[in-house]
């Protein structure tokens, strides 16, 4: 922890007076209610700063990875890093999410008529299309200046990508690549952990683990590929599954704030339709609180007023 920037030194309250504004813009941009000025303080600026200090320009990209439960606020921490390295630090920075690279729905179909019929269900490992994220990584390594690449958009209440034409353009090559994913660095289950049905989803729809099984095996292929790409990885802990599922509900309500469009706004979740969801993770995320903070380099607490603490840094 010594080596790590501390809320009351002179560099953090500096960059703090410099980003604060923007970064309350940015809040309300975001639709999020009540940011606290020690949020930004005892994280956001003292993580920025470390970024900033700790990894010095160079030709590739640095990959930085955000991992944690639905809701846990990674995404939210990205933006504001974000912020902080491009508008202060001149350090330019770009992110995407794990949310963002989903097969389609034809190839999740397909899974569903050959393997399980829960294979159609985005989100857990299976259903992304890692090449996707690996293409962009590589594209965004070998950008020149004026290279203007296409970062992947996905649509979650209409479940397919925005149209190729409207997916955001970053242009030139970035000092940090952000990547947010609720099982970023997560390795496969071992064998000798493995649970009977631990939830009603697991119990009614996939009693023998086909589908849990089918998902875990996945997790072993290409997404270590594109894990052991990673520079750094910060976890956000919550303290057990509860708080994923309540965080998850809390989440919804602020996608429900943003959707002008009546169409989508119909496809917002009830809280009874978000916690069936959630139970299509809660398998790997038990292993991931139990685990991932260990081989974690930066672990952030969060507790359920969604206070965060620093209890692990490099």
């Amino acid at each position: 922890m010594t080596n790590f920037p501390q809320p009351m030194d002179r560099e953090v309250q500096k960059l703090l007076f410099e980003s604060k504004d923007s970064l309350f813009e940015l809040s309300r941009d975001m639709k999020i209610d009540n940011l606290s000025e020690n949020f930004l303080e005892e994280i956001v600026v003292p993580i920025s700063l470390y970024l900033d200090k700790k990894f010095p320009v160079r030709s590739d990209p640095y990959f930085i990875c955000f991992t944690g439960g639905q809701g846990s606020g990674k995404t939210t921490l990205s933006f504001f890093i974000q912020k902080i390295l491009n508008a202060i630090c001149h350090r330019p920075a770009m992110g995407f999410s794990i949310d963002d690279i989903y097969k389609s729905q034809e190839e999740r179909r397909s899974l569903a008529n050959e393997i399980h019929p829960l294979c159609y269900v985005r989100g857990v490992p299976g259903t992304h299309d890692i090449k996707m994220g690996l293409d962009l990584i590589n594209d965004l390594s070998n950008a020149s200046p004026e290279t203007e690449t296409k970062i992947p958009a996905f649509c979650k209440p209409e479940d397919k990508h925005y149209p190729l034409e409207e997916w955001p353009i970053y242009k030139g090559k970035p000092d940090f690549i952000f990547f947010d994913a609720w099982c970023g660095g997560a390795k496969p289950l071992p064998d000798k952990d493995w649970l009977p049905p631990l939830n009603q989803l697991e119990i009614e729809e996939d009693p023998d683990g086909v589908w849990s099984k089918w998902s875990n095996k996945e997790l072993s292929k290409d997404y270590q590929t594109l894990f052991s790409l990673f520079d750094l990885l910060l976890m956000i802990k919550v303290p057990n599954m509860d708080f994923v599922y309540e965080s998850r509900w809390i989440q919804e309500q602020t996608l429900a704030k943003t959707v002008t469009d009546p169409i989508l706004k119909e496809k917002i979740m009830s809280k009874d339709e978000v916690y069936r969801f959630v139970m299509h993770y809660e398998r790997l995320t038990h292993y991931i609180l139990e685990e991932l903070p260990g081989f974690s380099d930066i672990v952030l607490s969060r507790d359920g007023d969604f206070k965060f603490s620093i209890s692990k840094t490099p």
